[in-house]
């Protein structure tokens, strides 16, 4: 079963930055993780889950409008990893932000994960 934890989340004023990670169960190959379309979604109180940034098994990223300029998605294939570098943070951002991922396609915002969800990491922008 594929499992993906996310972290990095905590709160900080506007203005400043952190960096999550996700990092997929050991049971997945590095083989099977580097072939994955990756993500990463939020959710705001009383909003709906949104897709944030994505990236491809060949690393062609994608951004939503409301973050393009300020956050930066990678990966690391030999680490089973990714991670979401964000600058700049508004209160807007605050969220608990998710990642996630499928085998064969590519995530956009008509074509969901493949996995179960995890627990998130809470992203807070607050002065």
């Amino acid at each position: 079963q594929v499992q993906l934890v996310e972290s990095g989340g905590g709160t900080v004023q506007p203005g400043g930055s952190l960096r999550l990670s996700c990092e997929a169960s050991e049971i997945i190959s590095r083989i099977s993780y580097m072939g994955w379309y990756m993500g990463w979604y939020r959710q705001a109180p009383g909003k709906q889950r949104e897709l944030v940034a994505t990236i491809t098994r060949t690393g062609s990223t994608n951004y939503a409008d409301s973050v393009k300029g300020r956050f930066t998605i990678s990966r690391d294939n030999a680490k089973n990893t990714m991670y979401l570098q964000m600058n700049n943070l508004k209160a807007e951002d605050a969220a608990i932000y998710y990642c996630n991922a499928h085998p064969t396609r590519p995530l956009t915002t008509a074509s969901g994960p493949a996995y179960s969800w995890g627990q998130g990491t809470q992203v807070t922008v607050s002065s």
